[in-house]
């Protein structure tokens, strides 16, 4: 999915991205639930890149207390597998400093290392916090210093600000509903 698929104006940088999430309704929790396929929102963020680079697909919310937060395609794009994010975003500082590593493509080497690098095990929770000054729903990383906040663009689409211990500035991306495919 790209980001053009689901939004009629693409924001290009930090100010427009936050004014088009502060302008965007808050959701609850359960309006999270399902299965996201995810896209990049770039600004010119340190992480623009990183997810794409490795394949990312999405997020799956299945209760309050059960998330996926990063899901990748596996035989062929016929389903997907949850990925471990510590095991991802343990080397974030390094990712967003040095633009070979962010960029490299790990596509190939991920999905080869699928055994040691897959989790069965939600390793997200689904809260409402305040964020620039919004109640809304949140995915709380259960083992890392991030929350990604969620904001109502329509009834199947949301934009997400990852909020992080250190960052500067939110990274944006965007989530559309896509019900289509297993999780295993």
């Amino acid at each position: 999915m790209l980001v053009q698929d689901v939004l009629t104006t693409v924001p290009t940088s930090t100010d427009e991205a936050t004014a088009l999430f502060d302008a965007a309704p808050a959701v609850e929790p359960d309006f999270m639930f399902g299965t996201w396929e995810g896209s990049e929102l770039p600004t010119a963020h340190p992480m623009d890149g990183l997810l794409e680079a490795r394949g990312w697909w999405g997020k799956q919310f299945i209760d309050e207390e059960n998330v996926h937060p990063l899901l990748f395609p596996k035989d062929g794009g016929t389903a997907l597998w949850a990925l471990n994010p510590v095991l991802a975003f343990g080397g974030l500082g390094l990712a967003t400093k040095v633009p070979a590593v962010r960029n490299l493509s790990l596509v190939q080497p991920i999905s080869a290392l699928r055994p040691a690098l897959r989790t069965k095990s939600a390793k997200a929770r689904l809260r409402t916090t305040r964020y620039r000054g919004v109640d809304s729903a949140t995915m709380i990383y259960d083992n890392l210093p991030i929350n990604d906040v969620f904001r109502r663009i329509d009834e199947d689409t949301v934009i997400g600000a990852m909020d992080y211990r250190g960052g500067r500035r939110p990274y944006f991306f965007v989530l559309r509903r896509n019900n289509s495919l297993p999780v295993n």
